[in-house]
């Protein structure tokens, strides 16, 4: 068979009208009679799909070559029989002990050379031929026994990639991927600017890794060490994922992404996977834990371009925060319907039942320690319940969005260097800051790459895109030239795709895009302080500009050394931000700006702390406020939440949220 499906097979193929509910189990932590009594309450709970073996290589392989299947064969048959599907997971992510005994090659190095040993997890160098002998091995045996299995659902490849590894293995992988980007020394050498401190390369054998120096490193050297180390792990990815859809061609694969994590190109990735799917765990403590999760969930549904899998979460506390709360009572039902409006079709978590044991004993299962009887997994009962009354309504519905904030991994990296003007403007708080302008303001925002295709939306929003190539500023060129709104904020466009300075210190045709003469020095602030302007104050950042005499709106520094010059700039519909306004007023310029582009939120006169988006035919209420609260829907509309129908308002709860159909 061959290893691409003709038809490459989708989250659809999997949830057939319903929305996923369920979460990792590890039943190999727990005696064998123990699992009926699990499939039992899964059954009470609305579960229908549970995540295996994603820990299990050394109970599967608990030497080289042997495998014990038995214990997976009879609970794949148990799970069968209850009606329970199987995503099933490579176990690769956590080798046993015995690899790294036999194979000290397959453990990763850090920047200083010390070995990672086994005895917690992801201690794997993705560049060892080792590794991914042995990886392959046990996939390919697995794939090869279940392939058949009808509990099989999907596959789910390792676990949340996230190894570095500076390695001599690592290091000849990394000049053998230099040697294929650049071709030769001397283009290595440009892009690197070695001419900079002495650093030339005369060798191929003289490149290596951005190991630990005696000062700072070149910052293109660590970029590319960057994209290398995210395509070494996509690597071990696909070559995992081409053995199980060789035996399952009519099966999607995903992996797991973490949260906005810096270490992986998900934009590169998501085009490798069938299901896009992701972990998320903001902190119930957290007045704006609410939108961080709208915001990866809003990057995880654009990477995904429809429906995505929330792979897990939290029933309760984490384990890994200085201190680690459980969420309040309603929170996570709240949480959870928010990620199914935002274009979720499968809701699961971490993990099924609370281990006793081991280094995640404190972090908490849909069946916690208190048992059946606790609130956690009363709750889980409530919402499982909940997603089966709107799974027939809900699922396969899109999100509109008229907006999109651009994201780029490889400017998040090129920005992220030692050497910079200031370390305060720390890439996700500013665009987690303008996301949650847009959050605030109601309005429903995509995320994309600054090279997609962006003629569907009539706004574009850049918090930051400190790397820009020559493509992506003639696509911002172009979509204003379209009549599209372009908002911009500082350090975007000042360095190329090598991270060297562009001349002027932003790219000229982005200067004259938005009336700008010169920039002539930038001024960084400190934590705390902030600029005086007409309107508003600025924090984090200010810019010495001269204007060109073309903007249309001039909005000045007031006092100080800016006094006078351009804090933003609006010509035409593009706008210049030099400096991070604080949230209200940055709201308030955010929302104006799309009112100029026709974007409005789904519902006039929304309370500030009701979320509302429309999903396909849905209209979603949340609120995330400290009260009840009345909202105005025009119309009647049906509640799928609790059957009752609203005519012009409706009422919700503390954490209350409502699922609308007209």
């Amino acid at each position: 068979m061959d290893a691409t499906p003709t038809h490459r097979p989708t989250l659809a193929d999997v949830t057939r009208g319903r929305i996923l509910f369920g979460g990792d189990y590890n039943p190999e932590q727990w005696p064998e009679e123990t699992w009926h009594e699990d499939v039992r309450l899964m059954r009470a709970a609305g579960v229908n799909s549970v995540t295996v073996g994603v820990f299990s290589w050394s109970r599967l392989e608990p030497e080289p070559g042997r495998r014990d299947f038995d214990w997976l064969d009879r609970l794949m048959d148990l799970l069968h029989a209850s009606g329970v599907g199987v995503v099933l997971a490579t176990p690769t992510a956590s080798p046993p002990p015995w690899l790294g005994h036999l194979h000290p090659e397959t453990l990763p190095r850090d920047e200083d050379g010390h070995v990672e040993r086994w005895g917690g997890r992801q201690h794997f160098s993705h560049s060892s031929a080792a590794y991914r002998h042995h990886a392959a091995a046990i996939t390919e045996d697995l794939a090869a026994r279940y392939a058949r299995h009808p509990a099989l659902t999907m596959w789910h490849i390792n676990n949340e990639y996230c190894t570095y590894d500076w390695g001599d293995e690592a290091a000849a992988r990394f000049r053998d991927w230099l040697r294929h980007r650049y071709g030769s020394l001397a283009a290595l050498n440009e892009a690197w600017g070695t001419a900079f401190w002495s650093q030339h390369y005369g060798d191929w054998a003289q490149v290596l890794p951005p190991r630990r120096a005696h000062y700072l490193k070149n910052p293109t050297q660590v970029l590319d060490f960057r994209r290398f180390t995210s395509d070494m792990l996509l690597e071990c990815f696909t070559a995992e994922r081409d053995i199980v859809r060789r035996h399952t061609p009519h099966l999607p694969v995903t992996t797991n992404f973490m949260p906005l994590w810096e270490g992986q190109d998900a934009w590169r990735w998501a085009e490798e996977e069938d299901v896009v799917s992701v972990d998320l765990y903001p902190d119930p403590r957290d007045p704006l834990g609410a939108q961080s999760g709208a915001l990866v969930q809003d990057m995880t549904r654009s990477q995904a371009r429809g429906p995505w899998m929330l792979m897990e979460q939290a029933a309760g506390a984490v384990n890994w925060r200085v201190v680690n709360q459980p969420k309040p009572r309603g929170l996570n039902r709240l949480w959870s319907l928010q990620a199914v409006a935002r274009g979720a079709d499968a809701v699961c978590y971490f993990q099924w039942r609370q281990s006793r044991q081991g280094a995640e004993k404190f972090h908490s299962g849909m069946l916690g320690h208190a048992g059946e009887r606790g609130r956690a997994h009363q709750e889980i009962r409530q919402l499982g319940a909940d997603l089966a009354r709107i799974a027939p309504h809900a699922h396969g519905g899109r999100v509109g969005a008229g907006i999109a904030v651009l994201h780029d991994w490889h400017s998040w990296w090129a920005g992220d260097q030692e050497a910079r003007p200031s370390r305060l403007t720390d890439y996700p708080r500013i665009l987690g800051a303008w996301h949650r302008a847009l959050w605030q303001a109601h309005l429903t925002t995509d995320f994309a790459h600054p090279e997609h295709d962006l003629t569907a939306y009539r706004m574009i929003v850049v918090p930051q895109l400190h790397l820009l190539t020559d493509a992506a500023v003639d696509n911002l060129l172009a979509h204003v030239a379209r009549g599209g709104t372009l908002v911009c904020g500082f350090l975007t466009g000042l360095a190329d795709q090598d991270d060297r300075i562009r001349p002027g210190g932003m790219d000229a045709r982005l200067r004259d895009l938005f009336g700008i003469r010169t920039l002539h020095e930038w001024w960084p602030l400190e934590e705390g302080e902030s600029v005086r302007c007409a309107g508003f104050r600025g924090t984090l950042w200010s810019e010495e500009l001269e204007a060109d005499g073309t903007a249309d709106e001039i909005t000045p520094y007031q006092g100080g050394e800016l006094d006078g010059l351009p804090a933003v700039l609006r010509k035409g519909r593009a706008w210049y931000l030099s400096t991070l306004p604080e949230p209200e007023p940055l709201r308030a310029l955010l929302t104006r700006a799309a009112a100029t582009a026709g974007v409005r939120p789904p519902l006039d006169g929304l309370p500030d702390h009701v979320e509302a988006v429309r999903r396909g035919t849905l209209l979603f209420l949340l609120n995330h406020g400290p009260g009840p609260v009345t909202v105005d829907v025009p119309g009647t509309h049906h509640d799928l939440l609790t059957g009752t129908t609203h005519t012009d308002r409706v009422t919700l709860d503390h954490r209350g949220a409502a699922v609308l159909r007209p």
